[in-house]
């Protein structure tokens, strides 16, 4: 397993870190994402330390704390061997403080996920969403003090727009508080979004890419394919509502490079795609889950082997979508371009913020 640095903090992260959303298996999405009890959880943590995956994400979000709750007994004996990432701030119930990030609400979250976890400390705590009730600074202020008692190692934020991560940060320099190291963010082969603003700040600002959902939420698990009708077994059925669109031409265009690529390397479609996102530029981290033993270990096999540029040429190719504005003209002329060259063509493969 490659460890990397977690943008510009002191803490090292594993390539690869396990996403813990199938553990608890409560409500009608996560429900459908798995189901893992805690003998069944404590199994694949073994699976993933044997392989170097060190790093296990989760949220108060996930199947009402119940995912904590799992992942806090499947580490139980070995807390030292691993590094605990969870999030808040997303609603958790119907009451007007069980949502956001005001101070109150993250001391009580982060009290609420080490009595979950059963642990003393974070070692990543990150904010599931902005909350533009609550001054940056009153969030900002509320962490510090979580992370002067030990409570939290450090802090991160997930799905953020650029101004929101920029004033963020730019409040964090001003008053001394914890930086950002982290940004949860979805990228995939048909979810590159996040290359246009996220990535560019992210590099600039040294705040390192975790990404989730790095199959495009489920749709380039190599099942779906032009032509042919929706798996009776996906759980893209009753769940893809609630993912990240993609139009179906752009899916099988994708799905089609794939499989000439996994034909050449002899790796599947998700190995594919998976190696693909860890030689992007910012990427500190790609998050995997898994419902079963097999299909954690098929995502392991997505490192220890390199594509070649031309194959990730092809893939770039094949994925590639118009730049919204104001980033069409750098794409288009080549006056801009020298100016404002795009991220992925100016760092080399595999670069990621210093």
């Amino acid at each position: 397993m490659e460890y990397r640095q977690l943008g510009t903090s002191g803490l090292t992260v594993p390539a690869l870190s396990f996403g813990a959303g199938t553990f608890g298996g409560r409500g009608p999405l996560f429900g459908e994402w798995g189901t893992t009890d805690a003998r069944e959880a404590r199994r694949l943590v073994d699976i993933c330390l044997e392989a170097g995956i060190t790093l296990f994400d989760t949220a108060d979000v996930y199947s009402a704390g119940a995912s904590e709750e799992v992942l806090g007994l499947a580490v139980r004996g070995r807390r030292d061997r691993v590094l605990l990432s969870t999030k808040a701030g997303l609603p958790t119930g119907d009451g007007p403080g069980d949502a956001g990030t005001s101070g109150t609400r993250l001391v009580r979250a982060t009290e609420d996920a080490l009595r979950r976890l059963g642990t003393d400390r974070i070692d990543l705590f990150q904010l599931h969403a902005f909350d533009a009730a609550t001054p940056v600074e009153e969030v900002l202020s509320a962490l510090d003090g979580l992370v002067r008692a030990g409570k939290i190692r450090h802090v991160g934020v997930s799905n953020f727009a650029g101004w929101q991560l920029m004033k963020s940060l730019a409040a964090a320099e001003r008053h001394g508080f914890p930086r950002y190291a982290a940004h949860q963010v979805y990228y995939s082969l048909v979810g590159r979004d996040y290359e246009w603003e996220l990535m560019p700040l992210g590099h600039d600002q040294g705040v390192g890419a975790m990404v989730w959902s790095p199959l495009g939420w489920g749709r380039l698990t190599g099942r779906l394919r032009r032509g042919h009708p929706l798996p009776e077994g996906s759980r893209l059925h009753r769940t893809a509502d609630y993912g990240p669109p993609v139009e179906d031409e752009h899916l099988y265009d994708v799905v089609d490079a794939l499989d000439e690529v996994a034909r050449e390397t002899g790796r599947t479609v998700p190995q594919v795609a998976i190696n693909w996102l860890l030689r992007r530029p910012t990427v500190s981290s790609v998050i995997i889950g898994a419902r079963n033993e097999e299909q954690l270990r098929q995502n392991i096999g997505a490192v220890g082997w390199e594509l070649t540029p031309e194959q990730v040429a092809r893939l770039d190719a094949a994925s590639h979508r118009p730049a919204p504005y104001p980033y069409y003209p750098y794409e288009r002329q080549e006056g801009f371009a020298r100016l404002n060259p795009p991220l992925v063509r100016s760092v080399r493969p595999g670069g990621r913020a210093a």
